[in-house]
Parts: structure tokens; sequence; C-alpha cells
């Protein structure tokens, strides 16, 4: 006889679950920062001061090469000048408030205060000879994912360019100075921390302007080593790939089937997996980058055989070598009962995946004894006990509509041989 694999999927049990939106609590806006402009922009501002616009070049270089905001270090600048052009330029907008590290030392998790007390986190993650940052890209999340920490504390707000950009000057200032053991440079950011960054494209964009971008308009970073995460909102996948950069486009996928993605992730109600992997393939096409497809294994809900199938039979319907999987082990938020699939299934689902010819590699996770893993951002300071209670509410009761997805898709055989029929 044969036995069908358990399928549990996510429902509220009692109370609201978090909803999708992109409305902000919070509308005051942070003062101006030389981080929200382009280079034109800045030497107009100094010479509407009446100063040389060089001086625009000056402060940009101390900020992108130097990493300070410091006046006093600016010593090429004329000393009676030095407070009110930094005070117009380099105004604060991101305090330190707390810090843990984790992994040995290796890995650092900074809470950060902005302008108006809402908070954000950082994890800046050490490997020999560099570093690598995971930002955030907005205070909270409104994308209401239930297995994820800050999906359940909601959004509060988007972050403008400038606090995007301060999180990865501080956090370059902290690797240089060996705050992981040893003096190291950050050559590597992924905006996977708080927040969905298509949500926030505007700010996004101009600030991976300013990491790629040479000095004295940027850090000058490598667009390869920059990543950007979503959960699939289409529109701003296909404004990315006409921006011409080349930074990685990171896909948060997690189901390959729309009636379990549905559930997992809510924007899925408006944009479904076909359309979602349509437009991540034409970012490949446009870019000649490849694709990341992030896939975060949760026992019995995701990490069935068939999904595996149905995943490479997806992706291979779209061509080969245009995507990249990364199944991620799950670290389930506080009050969740969701856990991480079996090391047998793991191993099964990474399997099937390979010999269907998907590049696969599970990734590594850093810092989840400090929250700071995959979706466990969630600022502690802002009522962790209430983000836990709502982790529980969305997570509880995941049996529900048990029998509507217990086994795989009567007609997966006939879908599986579509797509390859497609491919041929």
């Amino acid at each position: 006889m044969n036995v069908q694999p358990k399928q549990v999927k996510p429902r509220v049990e009692s109370g609201e679950r978090p909803t999708l939106t992109f409305q902000q609590k919070r509308r005051g806006k942070p003062p101006r920062h030389l981080a929200d402009l382009d280079r034109e922009q800045r030497r107009a501002l100094v010479a509407d001061m009446g100063l040389p616009a060089f001086r625009a070049d000056q402060v940009s270089r101390h900020y992108f090469d130097h990493r300070t905001a410091a006046p006093a270090q600016m010593t090429d600048l004329p000393q009676g000048q030095r407070e009110e052009i930094v005070s117009q330029l380099l105004p604060p907008l991101v305090k330190k408030v707390s810090e843990q590290y984790a992994d040995g030392g290796r890995t650092l998790k900074v809470l950060w205060k902005l302008f108006d007390d809402a908070v954000v986190e950082s994890v800046l993650m050490g490997y020999p000879d560099r570093a690598t940052l995971c930002l955030s890209s907005q205070a909270g999340c409104g994308m209401a994912c239930p297995f994820c920490a800050t999906g359940q504390a909601g959004l509060t707000r988007n972050l403008s360019t400038a606090e995007i950009v301060e999180q990865l000057r501080l956090n370059m200032a902290l690797a240089e100075s060996g705050a992981l053991g040893e003096s190291v440079k950050v050559t590597n950011v992924v905006f996977m921390g708080m927040g969905e960054p298509m949500a926030n494209y505007p700010a996004v964009r101009a600030a991976l302007h300013r990491m790629i971008d040479p000095s004295p308009e940027g850090f000058g970073m490598a667009a390869r080593h920059v990543t950007v995460s979503t959960v699939g909102l289409v529109p701003a996948i296909l404004k990315l790939a006409e921006e011409g950069l080349q930074v990685t486009l990171a896909v948060s996928l997690h189901a390959p089937d729309d009636g379990l993605r549905d559930d997992l992730i809510p924007i899925n109600s408006r944009y479904k997996v076909g359309e979602l992997l349509d437009a991540a393939r034409h970012y490949f096409v446009r870019t000649g980058r490849r694709v990341s497809i992030e896939y975060a294994l949760i026992k019995d809900m995701n990490d069935h055989q068939w999904r595996a199938e149905l995943l490479a039979a997806e992706l291979n319907a779209r061509g080969r070598g245009w995507a990249h999987v990364n199944p991620i082990p799950l670290n389930p938020t506080p009050g969740s009962i969701w856990t991480a699939s079996t090391d047998r299934a793991t191993r099964t689902f990474v399997q099937t995946l390979i010999d269907a010819g998907i590049s696969t590699t599970i990734r590594d996770t850093r810092g989840s004894d400090i929250d700071g893993a995959c979706g466990q951002l969630a600022a502690e300071v802002v009522d962790r006990d209430n983000v836990a209670r709502r982790a529980k509410q969305a997570q509880e009761a995941v049996e529900a509509r048990l029998a509507e997805h217990r086994a795989e898709p009567v007609d997966l055989a006939d879908q599986l041989a579509v797509m390859e029929q497609g491919r041929k």
C-alpha cells in the first residue's frame, strides 16, 4: 500500500493574521543626507551654500572612501566651515542600540535606531579575508509571510536611501576596525534583512547606485557581489532588469505550486509562480546574471520529493543554467511549531534537483543562536513577546486544509510531461 507523504499547511488558529500591506505607519521623512543625492545634486547643494562645488566631492570621498562622517577627520575642508558643511551633508541618521555576537565571534548582529525611533537590524558575517553584510530596507515588513518573524511584526515604514547606505558604511567601519576578530573589508551585500526591498524600490535602486558607483559617487563595490532578494514583486523585478546593473536577483520561492505558495507567501495572490519565474528568467536574459531561487525547507510542508520534481520542471521549462537553487534550513520564529526538514528529506530534495540538472547548494545559515538567521530579524526592542504571539497565531494550527494538500497532484505526471515537451 502506498503511504502518501504528510502534508501540512499554514493557517491561523485564532486572532487576525497579519495582512499583506504596502501602507506605512509613519510618514515623517529623515533629514536629507549626502547619500540621498547623486553627485550633481550634492554639488548643487554645496553651491547653494555659497561654497565651491568641489567641496561636495571632498566630503563624499571622506564618506565613501574613509567611512567617516566626523568633521575633525576632514582636514582638507576649511577649518571654519567644516562643521557647517558636514551638518548640511551628513546629518546623523542611524544610532547603534545594541549588538550580539554568534558563531565564535564571526557573526555580529546590530540593532540600529533611526531618527524617529524606528529600529532595524543588520547582520555582519565574517569569512576568511572578507565579510558579508545582510542589511534592512524597511523597518518591519508588510509581506506577512507567516514563517518570518519580521513579517509578523508588520510594516512600520520604508527606509530612505541614506538610511540603507548608512547601515553599509557603519558596518564597513566595524569590519575594518576588527570587530569580527581581524580587519576585513565588506565585499558582499545582501538585501535579506528586515523588509521587502522591491516594495521600497526607489530608495533601494538609489542605494544600489551608491554601493556600486565609484567614488565620489559611491563605494565602488562590485555589482556582482550585491544581492537583492524579493518574495516576488514582479513589476519591480522587471524594472530592475532594465537598470543595467549586474546585481544578483534572489527570489524567495519556498513552494513551486500556487496552492501552497498562496498561503506561505501572500503576494502570490497577485503574482503567481509562473509569472514570477517568467520575470526571473527575463532578469537573467537582460542581465546575464544567474538568478538564485531561495527555498526554506519546512518539515512536511514544502519538502516533498514531488515538489522538488515540480520545481525542477518549472525551472527547466524556462531553459537550462539560468537559475541556482539554495535550499535553506528553516529557522523557526519564536512560538513557531514549524520545524526544519529532516536530514533525509533534505538530501532527497537536493538530490532530486541535482538529478534534474538544477544547480543546487544548501545555504550556510549564520547567526541562528542570536535570531540573526533568515526570517528571524524582528528587532527585539519592539515587543518581542507580541511578535512571538503573532507568530504562534499564524502558525500553530498548521493542519488546515490538510486533506487538500496531503498528496502530490493527481496530474503531476501530466504536468511534468507537458513541461518536458515544451523544452524540446
